[in-house]
């Protein structure tokens, strides 16, 4: 599914509203208005939303590593028996696969299991650290576009209150006003519910490689591990 064309198509949606029957030209203040309280919860995920994606992805292009350079760094180190100098080269990086592996060499010199426990036990962190508010969006995708149906239904509701208390007798064109002025949440629930549904997918899939990315390294740092130590020349 092409989320960035349905993006572009609710946001036309709404642009197209911006000029009323007349002519006038209504402000994005005039439609927060028109649209009713409900209006106000949406916006207010729209801004949770935004944040949510900014934060998430700066985290996790902060995490990237050259996990061949990191490695190769941290074999130099232990195979010259440098391990404090390579748990400090750890602490200066600062990175996700820097503290996994931080805690491996830590139990240096234990039982490999031990130290496969350590590994896992801090991948398991580093993993919900970088799924850290990932739900938020989730349940914004969800639960924007249901109030924005609220919106429409109540409206909808005073509408059809006022025809019947016109008994029929109600202009075509205020009928019609009263309408897309039900429908406004509709489209603004709709909106926020696809970008956050857009980007969680994004994100989701950027947070796999980096999960996928962490696992392939711990296992490359075991195996280095457990490889035979180069023989010293007589």
């Amino acid at each position: 599914m092409n989320y960035a064309f349905l993006i572009q198509e609710s946001v036309a949606s709404v642009d197209s509203l911006a000029t009323s029957l007349e002519g006038e030209t209504i402000t994005f203040f005039d439609l927060m208005v028109e649209g009713g309280i409900l209006m106000i919860p949406i916006f207010i995920l729209f801004l949770i939303s935004f944040y949510v994606i900014f934060e998430r992805w700066s985290a996790l292009t902060r995490s990237h590593t050259d996990t061949q350079r990191f490695l190769g760094t941290i074999e130099g180190m232990l195979k010259t028996g440098r391990q404090s100098d390579a748990i400090a080269y750890c602490e200066d990086f600062d990175k996700p696969l820097a503290r996994i592996i931080k805690a491996g060499i830590k139990r240096l010199g234990r039982p490999i299991r031990d130290i496969e426990d350590a590994i896992d036990n801090a991948g398991k962190k580093e993993i919900f650290f970088l799924e850290k508010r990932m739900n938020w969006l989730a349940t914004i995708a969800g639960v924007a576009p249901l109030i924005g149906f609220t919106g429409t239904v109540t409206g909808m509701i005073e509408a059809f209150m006022d025809i019947q208390s016109l008994q029929g007798n109600v202009n075509p064109s205020a009928l019609a006003g009263g309408i897309w002025e039900a429908l406004i949440t509709t489209a603004a629930g709709l909106i926020v519910g696809l970008i956050a549904f857009g980007f969680y997918n994004f994100l989701l899939g950027k947070i796999n490689r980096s999960i996928f990315e962490l696992e392939n390294a711990s296992a490359d740092f075991i195996d280095l591990l457990q490889s035979p130590a180069p023989k010293k020349q007589s």
